[in-house]
């Protein structure tokens, strides 16, 4: 069908809607990234392809084609389905403000959720990030610089001994870990209801250590916050929280400098991999991920005898550290 100006601009419009709505409910600016990204995609295949603009008149043919659009452009299972579901969250929207009665993108199957193989950082690249930590809090010229460096400590510590995203690491607090029998955190979302994750006896050193810096440093600079991480400049702390975006910025140069392979993601995968060889089970360590109990640990289990980790080097490095 013939493309129009008219009808270019009507689509817009309800996008425009969709996303002020998205913002409004609080997503991060992450989130709202990604549904612009792929409704991009939408928008690029009916101006490309001529198609109809005006979605009042949208029904199953239409949105079938786009179905075949996407097979043809993307090879991956995931980019299809993601781009699926975010088409028909902006229906769902567009039936609450009655353009539709029924969402005609429901009536569409999406491609199966592909599990890839898991793919952990190294042993080794792991030790040598962890030395590298350690030697940048030894070198520090204050005692802001040596927080930084025990901030990315601690980010790296919660990620490999607990497995937790840095997503989660974002907004988590001081108040959030609790050291009764155990060292335990406690993970809220706002669309599930909280977990816990249990960290090894070493998590605590590392903990107190920070925690003690980062009180002094505060109260030297006059700030407050509850959050556990937090954003600085060379000369003072900015504010409470670090971004995720933040976070993986750290790794960029972790891997730049150090010339290795390991993201937040394979930390975390290294993890999974510690829990399983000491025998923990599945519906615990589904449980410290913070996934449903349908999640499969299969692929994990099938390369068991491929990945092996520890966490003892973590305290021999610190007791070597106090000897310098």
């Amino acid at each position: 069908m013939e493309l129009t100006e008219v009808n270019k601009k009507k689509l817009d419009k309800w996008q425009d809607a969709f996303f002020k709505k998205i913002a409004a409910k609080g997503r991060s600016n992450n989130t709202l990234k990604n549904y612009r990204t792929d409704l991009a995609c939408f928008n690029q295949y009916v101006t490309e392809h001529k198609k109809q603009t005006d979605i009042e008149k949208y029904s199953i043919p239409e949105i079938q084609e786009y179905g075949k659009y996407l097979e043809e452009k993307y090879k991956s299972d995931n980019s299809r389905r993601r781009r699926v579901q975010t088409l028909r969250i902006f229906f769902d929207h567009l039936v609450e403000e009655g353009v539709f009665n029924v969402n005609p993108v429901r009536k569409i199957p999406t491609s199966p959720k592909f599990l890839d193989i898991p793919r952990p950082a190294s042993f080794s690249h792991i030790k040598s990030l962890w030395h590298t930590l350690l030697n940048d809090q030894r070198n520090a010229q204050s005692d802001l610089e040596k927080l930084k460096a025990k901030r990315n400590g601690i980010i790296f510590a919660t990620v490999y001994l607990g497995g937790l995203k840095v997503s989660e690491l974002s907004k988590i607090k001081v108040a959030s870990f609790s050291f009764r029998d155990e060292i335990k955190a406690i993970i809220t979302h706002e669309k599930r209801d909280p977990y816990t994750v249990t960290f090894p006896s070493i998590f605590g050193r590392i903990f107190y250590e920070y925690v003690e810096l980062l009180e002094k440093v505060k109260k030297a600079q006059g700030v407050s916050f509850d959050h556990l991480l937090f954003n600085a400049n060379a000369h003072k702390i900015l504010s409470g929280g670090l971004s995720a975006r933040g976070m993986e910025l750290l790794f960029e140069d972790w891997r730049s400098r150090l010339m290795i392979e390991i993201t937040p993601k394979t930390l975390r995968q290294a993890c999974v991999f510690t829990w399983l060889h000491d025998g923990v089970n599945d519906t615990t360590i589904k449980e410290w991920l913070g996934v449903s109990p349908a999640y499969s640990l299969k692929l994990y289990k099938e390369h068991m005898d491929s990945h092996f980790y520890n966490q003892q080097f973590i305290e021999l490095a610190l007791n070597e550290d106090k000897l310098i």
